[in-house]
């Protein structure tokens, strides 16, 4: 229940601030995606984002060392063609990205370069149809849609392989409740709060350097 590593974020509140994260709150998290998304014993994980990123940190690069899977790491998502390269020498089967990136990559990877990937796994922006589509139809892969925050550790719900609505991000993973509240003017939605083991343990803000503000009943 340790600090194990502190993200700084502005996330879409736009106040920078560190999130603080336990060790158990990442392996919380990675047995909750282990849990959730359906993985074969024979995937290969490329992950090109930074591990700075929650994204690339926990799903990225600790999820495929914790399950004792291959994982190919690269250090910068911008270099496309070199991307789409690696891809298809090391016979990836499972790309982290998101969907601007994944474009990038699909252009890139030119007839077959990517036709070795099962799934590709996007977040941190929405997924467009024309990505879906292009990327079934060109490459014969899936692409699932995920939705997390940092101070979540940061992954809350994916789609699942074969099981994938355009426009959702799928079902919530085990061990988390959540809640919404109304908010005034939105009729047909709400304000999400969520609880679990993955949850930070607080926040470090800019006008109290170094001191831990949990969170008011863990929500």
């Amino acid at each position: 229940d340790e600090p194990g590593i502190i993200l700084f974020t502005s996330g879409t509140e736009g106040a920078p601030k560190g999130v603080v994260l336990s060790h158990s709150n990442i392996l919380a998290n990675v047995e909750q995606i282990e849990e959730h998304v359906e993985i074969l014993p024979t995937d290969i994980f490329f992950n090109p984002l930074p591990t700075f990123h929650c994204y690339g940190l926990t799903a990225g690069t600790v999820w495929p060392i914790f399950s004792g899977r291959h994982v190919v790491l690269h250090p910068s998502p911008l270099q496309t063609k070199t991307i789409a390269q690696r891809i298809e020498q090391t016979k990836a089967t499972v790309l982290f990205a998101t969907d601007t990136f994944l474009q990038q990559y699909m252009r890139a990877g030119g007839k077959d370069g990517l036709s070795s990937l099962r799934i590709a796994v996007c977040g941190a922006e929405r997924v467009r149809e024309e990505t879906r589509s292009k990327a079934e139809s060109q490459f014969g892969f899936e692409v699932l849609e995920g939705y997390g925050v940092t101070e979540c550790a940061p992954v809350l719900a994916a789609n699942q392989p074969g099981d994938i609505r355009s426009g959702t991000i799928g079902k919530m993973l085990p061990g988390l409740e959540g809640r919404l509240e109304p908010v005034e003017g939105l009729s047909d939605g709400g304000k999400l709060l969520v609880r679990g083991p993955n949850i930070m343990k607080g926040y470090i803000r800019p006008e109290a350097p170094g001191k831990l503000v949990p969170l008011p009943d863990g929500w």
